[in-house]
């Protein structure tokens, strides 16, 4: 069994879709665990504010170092488990790291929100940093849902018709997959 661990100031955002399709069957098969961390418990601040204007001035907030550094290292893992900002500025994710991701018994994934997030958290945190892609979101919890659902559906047993059918999925060998079709052979006078 895989442990996710997510850090987020929205963790009701993750509720309907870690309930459903092959998220919610893995979990409750035994296959994976997803934690939902709520950011603002760590907050040390009286108002539980996880935000601060950005240092030397700038538009917007950037997300404070310490809730994160609290929220991470009260979960007691392994050095070597791998923790992962979810950052516009990162690697774009794949499916070689989905792979990866999949062998590991622990993830944790850190959602950034406003202007980002204090680079502490990318140098001393985060043992490495994630793009979906050259776009910009609203935060990270998409883009964590996004690497989650990539990972949970390689663990053997998630896929209700089997592994074989991983091997054969678009990127896994390298190439797009094939144009696919169901019956009946003509469909408003397309074959």
């Amino acid at each position: 069994m895989i442990k996710i661990h997510v850090f987020t100031i929205f963790p009701e955002m993750f509720d309907l879709p870690l309930a459903l399709g092959i998220l919610g069957r893995a979990q409750k098969a035994g296959l994976v665990h997803i934690d939902v961390h709520d950011l603002r418990a760590f907050s040390e601040d009286p108002h539980k504010s996880v935000d601060d204007a950005p240092f030397g001035g700038g538009p917007g907030m950037v997300m404070k170092a310490q809730p994160f550094f609290d929220g991470v290292e009260s979960l007691n893992l392994p050095s070597n488990a791998p923790t992962i900002l979810m950052s516009p500025q990162g690697k774009t994710f794949t499916q070689e790291d989905a792979e990866r991701l999949a062998n590991e018994p622990v993830i944790t994934l850190l959602c950034g929100r406003y202007e980002g997030v204090d680079e502490r958290i990318a140098e001393y945190l985060a043992s490495e940093v994630i793009s979906i892609g050259d776009f910009v979101l609203s935060g990270g919890e998409f883009p964590c849902l996004t690497v989650i659902d990539a990972v949970v559906r390689l663990l053997p047993g998630a896929l209700g018709h089997g592994q074989e059918a991983i091997q054969d999925d678009s990127y896994s060998s390298g190439l797009i997959q094939y144009p696919q079709f169901t019956r009946p052979a003509e469909f408003r006078s397309w074959t």
